[in-house]
């Protein structure tokens, strides 16, 4: 199938957000009228604000990038906001598009959503094969109910939605604060302020063994985009880079793009979280779409993009 994304009015939930941010630059490119919506205008945790303002608004297709997101330090100490407010999020945004005949729907989950040990690259049927990493459970069911909410809508309405499971993501706009951002922000903002401070000594939480994949925030909205146009299924698809690292490559990386060396220290009290989680992007693949840039060149693009702002 294609969907023409021309003349149409296409809604970003969660326009400033990372990924809901860099879908806007992509869409940019694209002859259809963007819309947005900030927190002053409508409260996505609340039903009938949601209802009201879609039903007013009539748009043609959705990417449900807004999410309540965060690291493991987070997730572990708001589980109760993970959960609520991601189902919240989801479900009235999904249910009010069906209430408003909306045409095309893009669920955006995470990698998060798979197994813990999870046969590696991880496919698109490991899903419900067994348990979830507990560091990061509440925000993993969120997504899974809102992968099953799109399916049970498109079994039960005939609607043309879907799903997609981007892996770990970066970019600008992403989340430095050091209580509740993601590995590899976090890794940036350490090493920077040890270069500013001359510190000779920077601490990285666990032992540098768990293995990763990352992907920059653009390259994703391209590739979300592609599938907005292009794909058509019950079954959700990832969207990954296809190459991993340890997280002691990725401090390498980092202090290079940086510019600044320092001892590391591992902090092996702290929790690794999942061993490996690398995602099978092959169905992705198979339908014509490949893009993406080597992890020194994006997070060089995302440090001098954050020193600028």
């Amino acid at each position: 199938m294609t969907y023409n994304l021309f003349g149409k009015k296409v809604w970003v939930a969660g326009h400033r957000g990372m990924v809901g941010s860099a879908v806007c630059r992509q869409l940019e490119n694209e002859d259809c009228n963007i819309i947005k919506a900030g927190r002053d205008e409508v409260n996505l945790v609340n039903q009938a604000e949601v209802n009201e303002w879609m039903n007013a608004v009539k748009p043609d297709a959705i990417v449900l990038a807004a999410a309540k997101v965060g690291g493991i330090l987070a997730n572990k100490n708001f589980p109760v906001n993970f959960l609520y407010e991601n189902l919240m999020i989801e479900a009235n945004i999904i249910h009010a598009a069906h209430l408003n005949k909306v045409e095309r729907l893009l669920f955006l989950g995470s990698s998060c959503i798979y197994p813990r040990l999870a046969d590696q690259p991880i496919k698109e049927d490991s899903l419900l094969s067994g348990a979830l990493e507990p560091t990061n459970e509440w925000y993993a069911i969120a997504k899974i109910t809102g992968i099953k909410l799109i399916q049970a809508y498109r079994k039960q309405y005939g609607y043309d939605w879907i799903s997609a499971m981007p892996t770990n993501l970066y970019g600008p706009g992403d989340n430095y604060d050091l209580e509740s951002s993601h590995v590899l922000p976090a890794l940036l903002r350490k090493f920077h302020e040890a270069k500013i401070s001359n510190s000779s000594d920077v601490m990285v939480w666990g032992s540098g063994k768990p293995l990763r994949e990352f992907m920059h925030c653009d390259d994703l909205a391209g590739a979300l985009l592609f599938l907005l146009k292009n794909y058509s299924d019950y079954e959700h698809i990832n969207v990954g880079s296809g190459n991993e690292v340890s997280i002691r490559e990725l401090v390498e990386i980092i202090a290079k793009v940086v510019g600044y060396e320092a001892k590391i220290t591992w902090d092996e009290q702290k929790p690794d979280g999942t061993p490996r989680k690398l995602m099978d992007s092959r169905k992705l693949q198979r339908l014509g779409w490949d893009g993406g840039r080597s992890l020194f060149d994006g997070i060089f693009h995302t440090y001098n993009t954050w020193l600028k702002h």
